[in-house]
């Protein structure tokens, strides 16, 4: 029970972090403001409650809140395994101190920036409940004109893939068919993939839940199997 709370909390605080970045860079009103829509949808995803949703939007406004940076650091853990991570803070000497530290302790190296640039390529996902799309060759064929480039149907959800500049598009015409989105990223999808023994990806996963332990951690990519 514990971890689930935990594991919540720290969903809420990162998502907090989204609508504040969001709020200072295009204003408050979701209307107007495409990433502020995405976090205030991916808060709804994991059930954050509205009034904390309103209680960020108003606190991104006021002057008193602080001003995130993104920040991505690249690494690679055991094994040679590439780590990306994404970080959304407001002292980057204390992020870059800590996440250096968190890959010397797990075996691994902080990279350069840019270093693991030809592994992940930045593509928009949108997840979706199969219960919400009644027709998937019908919803498939309709959005190939909005620069959709795969559509999965995985176990519980069905995943859709963009081009990285292609993603306000598809997420202003998956509005404009109501369809329920229950999250929609910008994420590092890896171009090839490492496979390593049990143990040793459980090494890495270890070094993984570690980092994304870290307040200022906003997501950790890999590329394991």
């Amino acid at each position: 029970m514990f971890a689930r709370y935990d594991k919540m909390a720290k969903a809420f605080t990162r998502i907090g972090k989204e609508i504040s970045m969001a709020v200072k860079a295009a204003g408050p009103d979701p209307e107007y403001n495409p990433r502020l829509r995405q976090a205030v949808m991916n808060a709804k995803g994991v059930n954050m409650p509205k009034d904390r949703v309103d209680a960020a939007i108003k606190r991104a406004v006021s002057k008193d809140t602080s001003n995130y940076e993104e920040v991505v650091y690249e690494g690679y853990g055991p094994y040679g395994v590439p780590i990306l991570v994404e970080t959304a803070t407001d002292n980057p000497t204390r992020t870059v101190a800590n996440v250096r530290m968190y890959f010397n302790r797990g075996g691994g190296q902080l990279g350069n920036s840019g270093s693991l640039s030809f592994i992940f390529s930045r593509k928009g996902v949108f997840r979706m409940d199969p219960a919400n799309v009644p027709n998937y060759e019908e919803m498939e064929l309709e959005l190939i004109d909005f620069g959709l480039e795969s559509m999965e149907a995985e176990e519980n959800e069905i995943v859709i893939y963009t081009a990285f500049e292609d993603f306000g598009k598809m997420q202003k015409a998956l509005e404009e068919k109501n369809v329920i989105v229950t999250k929609a990223n910008l994420e590092r999808i890896p171009n090839s993939y490492a496979e390593l023994t049990e143990e040793q990806v459980d090494e890495i996963l270890e070094l993984v839940e570690k980092i994304e332990e870290d307040e200022d951690v906003q997501a950790v990519y890999h590329n394991l199997k």
